[in-house]
């Protein structure tokens, strides 16, 4: 079964986001744990919330991925913009015990010239205050296009992040498609090299979802500006084969595409005529 769904809106409850991704032939979704431009997180209700998880289990849906805001930034040099990242960090996972064993995908950070190496152990330092063995989580660092001073532009930054983590075990990797070609990883012409050098370097068990999306820009430009699957530079071919490779093709896709749900549903559509079970 090929696992795929797309951002869906938290402001209309877990029982709604996940109708609509029924609606849509999705059996998982993506959601900002709160308002992905500012820090504010709507209170949960926990009837709604076992309602949603009832309708998952009935329906098979696989793991979700929460999204942290764009403006958790665990690298800043504002020393207040630190602490809010760390404060927020802490209290999505907590909230996100209420839907057990999914996913947390969260932006590395942007060290602001501070140069990449401080802003390594910024992040790290945020991981080791927020992550806990008790949690049911896991928490993904997300493949970044290496615009400004983004940090996860490379495999080996990420890798350096996750070597300063104490309880490693709960971190893994959100691969995004645009982002990785935007960096320079060439998935159209090199597909099975691009996941040979992850695997070298970060370990292909590390990597628990895909960010499904096709690029505007290509490859290095480190622009990150998504596309419609099949209209952008990475193509349809590339991307049936992303979701056909052994190694990826029972993880969760999320698309992030610039559709509204009828335009997601289509590629859902597409892309499930294309998936070889």
């Amino acid at each position: 079964m090929l696992n795929i769904g797309c951002h869906l809106s938290v402001s209309k409850g877990f029982e709604n986001m996940g109708k609509e991704a029924l609606s849509i032939d999705a059996n998982t979704f993506q959601f900002f744990t709160r308002n992905p431009r500012g820090g504010k997180a709507k209170q949960l209700d926990q009837n709604d919330i076992d309602k949603f998880l009832k309708l998952a289990k009935e329906n098979n849906f696989a793991q979700l991925l929460a999204h942290a805001p764009y403006t958790l930034n665990a690298c800043a040099a504002d020393e207040s913009k630190r602490e809010f990242a760390v404060n927020t960090f802490i209290d999505d996972l907590k909230r996100l015990e209420l839907t057990p064993n999914n996913l947390y995908n969260f932006h590395p950070g942007s060290h602001v010239k501070q140069g990449v190496d401080v802003g390594i152990k910024y992040i790290t330092d945020m991981l080791n205050q927020a992550l806990t063995k008790e949690q049911t989580t896991t928490v993904l660092l997300e493949t970044m296009a290496g615009k400004g001073t983004e940090v996860g532009r490379s495999f080996e930054e990420l890798k350096a992040i996750i070597d300063g983590v104490e309880i490693d075990e709960k971190l893994g990797v959100c691969l995004d498609t645009c982002h990785v070609f935007d960096a320079g990883y060439d998935i159209v012409n090199n597909l099975d090299g691009v996941l040979e050098k992850f695997d070298n370097i970060i370990g292909l068990d590390r990597l628990k979802a895909i960010h499904l999306n096709d690029s505007l820009n290509s490859c290095g430009s480190h622009k990150d500006r998504h596309a419609k699957i099949g209209e952008g530079q990475i193509g349809l071919d590339a991307i049936v084969r992303i979701i056909n490779h052994d190694a990826l093709k029972n993880l969760p896709f999320l698309l992030e595409t610039p559709n509204e749900l009828d335009g997601y549903a289509k590629e859902i559509e597409l892309l499930k005529s294309k998936y070889i079970w």
